[in-house]
């Protein structure tokens, strides 16, 4: 009796018995279309890595041209030399160059200094020749801001009129107006900046080609599947979403490697542009003149290079979403 109380005990009463799982159904597959396989994982991050690299490139040349032409306008357009015949009292004629309009400061060039900066350019094989040759004496004017701005808005109508008031204050002297020269080099910045723009458009126009053709040869793979579903009724819009995020995943980790390895480039083309902004004793005492590397961070285009793959994300969404849904619309 006790044995069947304990077989009783052991199967349990009826309502104590649970109820079996309830089966589970089929998981819904994150890649329905099988498009890890399709979409290379390497080559098409690899190839907008590179476009990515270069436009982080034009970037950084566009905005170190943009500054060096700010530090010409500011700082050597203003300033103009004045070469007095040898026998002028050079004392008398900086005064009357300092009473002249627009002009903020005049002084007289040392003969030390002028020598100074002549012995690099006559070389060692003459040396002292510099304290033997006659020089004659300078005049270094310092314009005032507004007439620097209209020297560098029209520079040659404003150095023949400065020359013409130079020669009233101080006759036979001939002017240097470094204004022409900034125009000049202003100009070619401004050129750099097209040309940085304009290789940003040919990278974008040829990253949304690169994307474009591994979408379509992603459709060609998977052309079966595509056509299956599309039949069972799957929209135009869901399919191309799947092939659109797949893109704009490899195409923003493309963006994000070449960003990445383009930064150290750029804070060295920082770091270059520094030390030609810094003068003329930085550009030649070369990099150890320039900036640490914390004050050439704090002055990167940091903004510009962290759209880099934020772009190459988009260009690959628009792109894969354009290129599907014009293969499905050309469908049977």
């Amino acid at each position: 009796m006790a044995a069947d109380a304990a077989r009783s005990h052991a199967a349990g009463r009826p309502g104590d018995r649970r109820a079996p799982p309830r089966p589970r159904g089929p998981r819904r597959s994150r890649d329905p279309l099988g498009l890890r396989r399709a979409l290379a994982d390497r080559l098409l991050p690899g190839l907008v890595a590179a476009m990515a690299l270069l436009a982080a490139l034009a970037i950084a040349g566009g905005r170190t041209a943009s500054d060096l032409a700010a530090r010409w306008r500011g700082g050597v357009a203003a300033m103009v030399t004045v070469q007095l015949p040898a026998d002028a009292d050079a004392e008398h004629a900086r005064d009357a160059l300092a009473a002249l309009p627009g002009v903020a400061e005049a002084r007289v060039v040392d003969p030390a200094r002028l020598r100074a900066l002549l012995d690099p350019w006559l070389g060692e094989a003459m040396p002292g020749i510099g304290s033997a040759l006659p020089l004659p004496p300078l005049v270094e004017l310092r314009l005032a801001p507004e007439a620097a701005d209209r020297l560098a808005r029209s520079p040659a109508a404003e150095a023949a009129a400065l020359a013409g008031r130079v020669a009233a204050a101080a006759p036979g002297a001939e002017v240097e107006a470094h204004g022409l020269w900034v125009a000049r080099l202003a100009a070619l910045a401004a050129a750099l900046r097209g040309v940085a723009l304009a290789v940003l458009g040919l990278v974008a126009a040829v990253a949304a080609a690169v994307v474009g053709v591994a979408v379509r040869a992603g459709l060609a793979a998977r052309r079966e599947s595509v056509l299956v579903v599309h039949g069972l009724g799957a929209g135009d819009g869901w399919i191309a979403a799947q092939f659109s995020r797949r893109a704009a995943a490899l195409a923003g980790l493309g963006g994000l490697i070449g960003a990445a390895v383009a930064l150290p480039v750029v804070v060295f083309l920082r770091m270059l542009g520094a030390a030609l902004l810094a003068g003329g004793d930085a550009a030649t005492a070369g990099m150890a003149a320039a900036p640490g590397l914390l004050g050439v961070a704090a002055d990167l285009p940091w903004l510009a290079l962290l759209a880099v793959p934020v772009l190459a994300w988009a260009i690959g969404w628009v792109t894969a979403q354009a290129t599907v849904r014009r293969w499905l619309r050309a469908l049977p």
